[in-house]
């Protein structure tokens, strides 16, 4: 079984991480290199959920040409 937390491609997981790190800083989670099991279900997941956000807005930018 493989990992679901891989990059599809692997030179871009460094700034996957950075970027992780970046949202996580934006809304006010602290979040720090290693364990964050001290972190709710709610501050991790709107983590990733922002970062999905920002992507998505980031894609209808290239997408309309501005």
């Amino acid at each position: 079984m493989s990992s679901r937390n891989r990059a599809e491609i692997p030179e871009a997981q460094e700034a996957l991480n950075r970027f992780k790190y970046e949202v996580a800083n934006e809304i006010g989670v602290p979040l720090k290199q290693g364990y964050n099991g001290d972190l709710t279900s709610r501050q991790n997941g709107s983590v990733g959920g922002y970062m999905v956000k920002k992507m998505i807005q980031d894609a209808e930018k290239r997408m309309s040409g501005k």
